[in-house]
């Protein structure tokens, strides 16, 4: 998981929308794990100063109530979590429900018989998989299988825009791919950088390519290169869509500076702020860093926002989304407190009180009927915008740097960084990232 991506909106969670998913300054240890039979089982979850209490409050309703058992929260930072749980599932000492961010990330733990199928118990409960937004809870399956529920908000990449700067230009918001390259040669013609871009991160970098394979090819394509199938990589809508950034690359789309701009330290943000770019690909997170950074922005009705554009002739689905989709809740195979577990899972995450408790935190939980809720809140519009966007999108793809084995997002991070630079081909690419 992205540090660089979450960390900003844990930081700033007592702020609107969209609170983060990881780390903060404060959080217990925890117990060393596993709770044994008879004794109180174990939730892992990452530190997370807004988050955790709510969590707890959570666990301490369910246990007054429960008659399963009893359950206790023990927190991690982000590196030592990762570390600590891949040590633990398998041994005596594995938690009995854990945090993590479902796709290849869980797949790891599914493939090892280290996490219990939870299709059952959706099956048993039909409200319980009615609750829960479909494109989200798709996020922790697998083969089919369920392996996670929701337990947090969604943050899907959006397309930011500044309206004053699309105004003076005579540029519309672009609905295809065709009208961004319409509006990237207004923009240029205008002496208006079209995109900012952080290019010091190839993070940001990922979410362009990101969305023209998923307009181009449908969210198969990905699926393939992230279950290992031979030859993924090979897939001729990958190469299209390289060949489509690769112009709107050379088109000037992202001026001649983004390799020196980071997004860490506010450099696009700024840039699309200060009106000197038009646009800015980022994670719904953005607005709650433009909202404190520059609310001057905000405030003037200046900023705005609006999903990937649609590619015509492309087999992917308009309304489909890339981004983190939700962190989840697994269940281990080896839990001996699986009833307690199972009836938190069956109760807890969709309780009103966890969900009113998520939303004045900030945060965009995926469970059905909410929308009312968000759209009382200070920031409602784009609360609401967030949640119809999930709520309406065919597919949800998990960023590829968190469904992807480790090395082989590594890999492609490097590719992709050289690829903005012009030091990398399409079919370079292609070739680098099929023999990894």
């Amino acid at each position: 998981m992205s540090l660089r991506r979450l960390t900003r909106v844990t930081t700033q969670a007592g702020a609107l929308v969209l609170a983060g998913a990881l780390v903060a300054a404060c959080g217990s240890s925890g117990p060393a794990g596993g709770g044994g039979e008879g004794g109180t089982g174990q939730v892992w979850a990452l530190e997370d100063a807004a988050l955790n209490p709510i969590e707890e409050a959570s666990i301490d309703r369910f246990n007054e109530g429960s008659d399963s058992g009893e359950l206790e929260l023990a927190t991690f930072g982000n590196d030592p979590y990762k570390q600590r749980l891949r040590v633990a599932l398998g041994s005596p000492n594995a938690p009995d429900l854990f945090f993590n961010w479902g796709g290849g990330n869980l797949k790891e733990y599914v493939d090892a018989g280290q996490v219990e199928d939870l299709t059952g118990l959706l099956d048993e409960n039909p409200e319980l998989r009615d609750a829960f937004l479909p494109s989200v809870l798709a996020g922790a399956e697998l083969d089919g299988k369920n392996y996670g529920l929701p337990m947090r908000g969604m943050q899907p990449v959006m397309l930011f825009y500044n309206q004053a700067v699309l105004e003076s230009a005579g540029v519309e918001v672009p609905q295809t791919w065709d009208e961004l390259l319409t509006a990237v040669d207004t923009l240029s013609a205008a002496g208006v950088t079209p995109v900012a871009l952080a290019g010091t991160q190839a993070w940001t970098e990922l979410m362009w390519i990101e969305y023209i394979l998923d307009r181009v090819g449908g969210p198969e394509v990905f699926q393939a290169i992230r279950d290992g199938e031979p030859g993924a990589w090979e897939d001729p809508a990958v190469l299209e869509s390289l060949e489509m950034l690769r112009e709107l690359i050379d088109r000037g789309a992202f001026g001649d500076d983004f390799a020196s701009v980071g997004y860490d330290v506010g450099g696009a943000s700024t840039i699309l702020a200060q009106g000197d770019a038009a646009f800015h690909l980022m994670g719904s997170w953005e607005y709650t860093n433009q909202l404190n950074d520059s609310p001057e922005f905000v405030e003037a009705g200046d900023l705005g926002w609006t999903t990937f554009p649609a590619i015509e002739g492309g087999a992917g689905d308009p309304s489909n989304l890339v981004g983190n989709v939700s962190n989840f809740y697994s269940l281990t195979s080896s839990s001996e407190n699986k009833e307690a577990a199972r009836e938190y899972l069956s109760t807890a995450l969709t309780d009103d009180q966890y969900i009113s408790d998520l939303i004045e935190a900030g945060d965009v939980p995926p469970v059905q009927g909410i929308r009312d809720q968000l759209a009382e809140t200070e920031n409602g519009d784009y609360a609401t915008f967030i949640y119809d966007a999930t709520a309406d999108a065919e597919n949800f793809q998990l960023s590829w740097d968190q469904d992807l084995p480790a090395d082989e997002a590594t890999e492609m991070l490097t590719q992709l960084e050289q690829f903005f630079l012009g030091n990398q081909t399409p079919q370079g690419f292609v070739e680098a990232m099929s023999g990894v």
